[in-house]
């Protein structure tokens, strides 16, 4: 059903626009055929960036359901835990210093870490950290990642400014080449899918998994490291898109359970859908102009954070 709706996404994406087109006009360019028009609409613009908006999902919403089976928190993303913000440090950086796109995306990967690092470091200080430790410590170092970014920007050229505006606000204008999000995507979701069984038990309590023979430090290591690679890497192509790994992953357990064997691939699926769902209302809205798709997402997770805390108060 999730693979069916995630098709269904991506075709509205490649055939609604301000260029709208029939599916038999669209399997012809498709097929090579057709308008000239249609098939470089679709192989040029609307499929990259289609491509682009569903990896990114799938990257965001995977990343939050391993943290948040690993803090045993609904409210664990990596935005929310300043993941986002310190892989947004490291690309701004590099793109004020005019480097090269195999260096952004290194830089974003630097920064997620880094930030990795300090929250879980500041979080377990002298003891053992707790999940709402961890949470509230992510959430001071977001805070500290946007007093950066502001920083970064008012000391950015006056021409550049608005494109790392728009950047920052999440933006997929500008993603025309997906396939490094795939290829980190699907390998990290196959190395994940084996790891089910050992987070279903984490999911219980530390003390509980490493009872059970869960090698506890070593996994939460791999899940922080997996987490901040899947957050620089869609954070490079599509800037810094929130809520949607605090979203998805939380709806799908109060649907599907807590099975982390069925709810990775399944996060993967209904993130992807759901952010090529906002990226297509985005550009669609108030065509020819184009809204971040940044706006979308956090008008829908808003209102679901909200709730999440009001339910965990």
């Amino acid at each position: 059903m999730l693979a069916a709706l995630g098709a269904m996404a991506l075709l509205v994406a490649v055939t609604v626009g301000s260029v709208s087109m029939t599916l038999s006009e669209f399997w012809l360019a498709i097929g090579g055929g057709g308008d000239p028009l249609f098939r470089e609409l679709v192989f040029s613009l609307r499929l990259p960036r289609a491509l682009a908006a569903f990896a990114t999902g799938g990257l965001l919403a995977l990343a939050g359901a391993l943290m948040q089976v690993l803090l045993r928190n609904p409210l664990a993303d990596p935005y929310v835990l300043g993941i986002s913000g310190g892989a947004a440090v490291g690309a701004l950086a590099s793109m004020l210093l005019g480097l090269g796109t195999a260096m952004v995306s290194g830089s974003a990967f630097a920064g997620a870490l880094l930030s990795t690092l300090l929250v879980f470091g500041l979080a377990q200080g002298r003891g053992s950290w707790t999940p709402t430790r961890l949470l509230l410590t992510g959430v001071v170092i977001a805070a500290g990642w946007g007093a950066v970014i502001t920083f970064m920007l008012s000391l950015s050229p006056a021409d550049r400014l608005p494109g790392m505006l728009y950047w920052l606000m999440g933006d997929l204008s500008y993603a025309r080449t997906p396939w490094l999000a795939w290829m980190v995507l699907i390998p990290v979701l196959i190395v994940t899918l084996p790891l089910g069984r050992s987070l279903n038990v984490l999911a219980r309590g530390p003390l509980q998994a490493a009872a059970l023979g869960v090698a506890v430090k070593p996994l939460a290591w791999l899940v922080y490291g997996l987490a901040s690679l899947l957050t620089a890497v869609a954070v490079t192509t599509a800037g810094s898109v929130g809520f949607v790994g605090l979203i998805v992953p939380h709806m799908l357990r109060l649907v599907l359970g807590n099975d982390q064997r069925i709810i990775l691939p399944a996060s993967v699926m209904a993130g992807g859908a759901l952010l090529t769902i906002a990226d297509t209302l985005a550009r669609t809205l108030m065509a020819p102009e184009q809204l971040p798709v940044g706006v979308i997402t956090a008008l829908l997770g808003v209102p679901t954070f909200l709730f999440l805390l009001y339910r965990s108060r």
